[in-house]
């Protein structure tokens, strides 16, 4: 489980520089289009989770409680990413 929750924590971390990175870069060259941008955004990131934990339930979960616990802390931990890069940008 600790593998688990390390991924979770390595992938968040990087979807939410990448937004950081990107929001800023939008924000200084065109920000006319930093609704477009957070729009894209949010969709490329519940794409990517959701990709996310259904690979892991479909090829890696040994269990279905396994399956379980990991979708629970996926979706919890984007939760609160979506919280905080809204409370950090806006």
């Amino acid at each position: 489980m600790i593998g688990e929750i390390l991924f979770s924590i390595v992938f968040f971390t990087m979807l939410g520089l990448a937004y950081i990175k990107g929001y800023d870069t939008v924000r200084q060259h065109s920000p006319e289009h930093l609704v477009h941008f957070y729009l894209i955004m949010a969709t490329v990131r519940m794409l990517l989770v959701a990709t996310a934990v259904a690979v892991y339930v479909l090829l890696i979960a040994s269990s279905r409680e396994n399956a379980i616990r990991f979708a629970i802390i996926f979706i919890i931990m984007y939760a609160i990413m979506m919280a905080v890069t809204l409370k950090l940008r806006h």
